[in-house]
């Protein structure tokens, strides 16, 4: 079968979306252990290539930037014809920082130390990479490079302009052709799969979406205008990079700024094979996340072309009327928020504990889903578009009846599907964890999956599963721009379908945050009494 062919045949993410569900059955099944001895770096280090340092004065990467809930407040747009923006190497190091440099250091007894990123990722394994193709920058010469998060410094794969590769690659979509600067984000499977077994594919793109949610905050700041673009020729990403595509693989493309002068022709562009420092003592293959990659790669750029053309999609739900229950139309939120994009992001962290005593804010609630959801900027979405459905299992917020909701986002309304204390509910649904049953909230993102396989192919599972991602970062972002936590969780998948039936039946889950106030006492913040 050819590559187009591949991409039509959704049985193969429908077998990979099955055999890699969570089920209590498969659980009590699951012998896999983790090898403490055999973990994986959180870092792809080249061993011998040039390195751009990136400027890292404090004041430069953190200093003033917008309320972050204004920053995430606008809806995406068509910016063609937009005006010229040319980043420089201090805005880039901004970007990257913000999107993905190491923004905390945790010391433990015996000399461990533990690096954390800018963006909440599964596992805190960093399976993410970015890549920087561009042509000449006001201080960065024209190349590709790898962002290496450890040193804060650009590592040159290739010197010359070859946007022209990725540009082609896409089937020329307007905002990468027209980009001075382009970023790849692409995952080496090991440095997930080593925990989350074939299931690490899925984490892929949850990661690259809290990932991107970070990335499009932190670019549209810098007047950027970030557009994420699913739609490319795979081995020609691949190829550029010089990624291994047995281990490792492209995931999007993200174009930055915009220049009026033409792309030029790409120089020659040899073969890379860059050495790089062993991730572990040894690796495990899991033929499923291979199999689902090719199953969902595009051949060139007429397959891309036509796989991109008409994107706009948006899941039907049942009306107020059939559904048969009432509407709670959302309350303005607080607008007296003002913390910065910078300071959201720097103190951001995945909360390892929830005050089930705390409730939130009615209005807090209402920002967070307002904001996550206010569309994301990409190929695969026309402006207004969604391929998700929201759910939510409420324990704790003032003013809201304790229950199961579906949000309606063109509405501006939660629709209460069923009353009740469901907290002991959401911690088995969520295998068994206390994060779920103490949260002020869980918010659910569903798919109707067939649907969007059926216009998308098999790279719609990519497209849903980093819209998933991308609307759970900025429900991070939203949280702790209120003063409250976040924090990812997995869960049973078809026992959350089942939980939010009738109404959500045939959907699947693609991503789950849980929301609330941090127990200080229990996470050693506090004194207890």
């Amino acid at each position: 079968m050819n590559r187009a062919g591949a991409n039509l045949d959704i049985e193969a993410t429908l077998r990979y979306h099955a055999t890699t569900n969570h089920s209590e059955a498969k659980l009590s099944r699951d012998s896999h252990v983790l090898d403490w001895n055999n973990q994986p770096r959180p870092f792809k280090i080249y061993c011998d290539v040039e390195s751009v340092p990136l400027p890292s004065d404090p004041t430069l990467l953190v200093g003033a930037s917008p309320p972050l809930l204004d920053v995430i407040a606008t809806a995406p747009a068509d910016v063609e014809g937009s005006a010229e923006r040319i980043p420089d190497l201090e805005v880039l190091a901004r970007t990257l920082y913000l999107a993905a440099g190491i923004i905390k250091r945790k010391r433990y007894p015996g000399g461990g130390e533990m690096l954390f990123r800018a963006y909440p990722n599964t596992g805190a394994l960093y399976h993410i990479d970015l890549y920087l193709v561009t042509g000449d920058l006001p201080g960065l010469p024209a190349g590709v490079y790898h962002f290496g998060p450890d040193d804060f410094a650009l590592h040159r794969l290739r010197a010359g302009d070859y946007r022209a590769v990725l540009a082609e690659a896409s089937g020329m979509e307007a905002r990468v052709a027209r980009a001075p600067a382009i970023l790849v984000s692409a995952s080496t499977y090991w440095r997930n799969a080593w925990k989350y077994q074939a299931r690490a594919y899925r984490h892929c793109f949850w990661d690259a979406g809290t990932l991107h949610a970070n990335l499009l905050a932190a670019a549209d700041a810098e007047l950027l205008q970030p557009r994420v673009v699913l739609g490319f020729a795979d081995e020609d990403v691949a190829a550029l990079l010089g990624l291994d595509t047995g281990r490792e693989a492209p995931l999007t493309l993200v174009p930055l700024g915009c220049t009026e002068t033409p792309i030029p022709p790409a120089p020659p562009m040899p073969t890379l094979a860059l050495e790089t420092e062993a991730l572990s003592r040894s690796e495990i293959d899991y033929p499923a996340i291979r199999e689902m990659q090719q199953a969902s790669s595009l051949a060139d750029s007429a397959a891309v072309a036509a796989w991109r053309s008409p994107m706009a999609l948006s899941p039907s739900a049942p009306s107020a009327k059939e559904a048969g229950e009432s509407l709670r139309p959302l309350q303005s939120m607080d607008e007296g928020t003002l913390r910065s994009l910078s300071d959201v992001i720097r103190k951001r962290g995945s909360t390892r504990a929830f005050d089930r005593t705390r409730a939130i804010t009615f209005p807090a609630l209402c920002a967070v889903l307002d904001r996550a959801t206010r569309g994301v900027a990409a190929d695969v979405l026309a402006p207004g578009s969604t391929l998700l459905d929201l759910y939510l299992i409420v324990h704790a917020v003032e003013g809201l009846a304790p229950g199961a909701y579906y949000y309606r986002r063109e509405e501006g309304a939660l629709e209460r599907l069923r009353e009740g204390d469901f907290r002991a509910t959401a911690g088995r649904l969520d295998l068994g964890q206390a994060l779920a049953a103490d949260a002020a909230v869980n918010v659910y993102s569903l798919c109707s999956l067939p649907v969007v396989l059926e216009r998308f192919g098999n790279r719609g599972y990519r497209a849903a599963q980093l819209e998933g991602g991308i609307t759970g970062g900025r429900m991070y972002l939203a949280a702790y721009a209120q003063g409250f936590g976040a924090t990812g969780l997995t869960f049973f998948d078809d026992e959350v379908t089942q939980f939010f039936s009738p109404h959500a039946a045939g959907k699947s889950v693609m991503f789950l945050v849980a929301l609330g106030y941090p127990d200080r006492v229990a996470l050693g913040l506090e004194r207890p009494g």
